[in-house]
């Protein structure tokens, strides 16, 4: 078994594209109008999903904004070197919501950048 996806809703799918492709640096691996439903799938990621987890990115027709919740947390990606992404996302348009920096109570250096729906990631340095 593995972790297929993680599907956020979002309410504009061609802003939410760009971010996560011209932003974050994945790719659109596939997108599919569903009329019957109402709605359109767009799945982004780093690579095939044959082999890697990805974000399914929900568009429901005609919604423009959600509440986020309180029971989600966030989207985590793995980098090279964290101070070095957030420039990078900072200079690429990003919202940097924590620098970069060590976690609260421990060693491991992370940031946070926010989508433009509102969802956190997290940036955490590759061990």
């Amino acid at each position: 078994m593995r972790i297929l996806h993680t599907m956020i809703r979002v309410g504009d799918l061609d802003r939410s594209i760009r971010f996560y492709t011209e932003v974050l640096g994945m790719k659109l691996l596939r997108q599919k109008d569903y009329p019957g439903g109402k709605f359109t799938l767009a799945f982004v990621g780093y690579g095939d999903e044959s082999e890697n987890t990805v974000l399914e990115l929900t568009y429901n027709w005609g919604v423009d904004h959600y509440e986020l919740g309180t029971g989600f947390g966030h989207i985590a990606i793995e980098v090279d070197d964290v101070h070095q992404a957030t420039e990078e996302i900072r200079r690429r348009g990003g919202k940097i919501i924590r620098d970069a920096g060590p976690m609260n109570a421990g060693t491991t250096i992370i940031a946070f950048v926010e989508d433009p729906d509102g969802y956190p990631i997290e940036l955490i340095g590759r061990h």
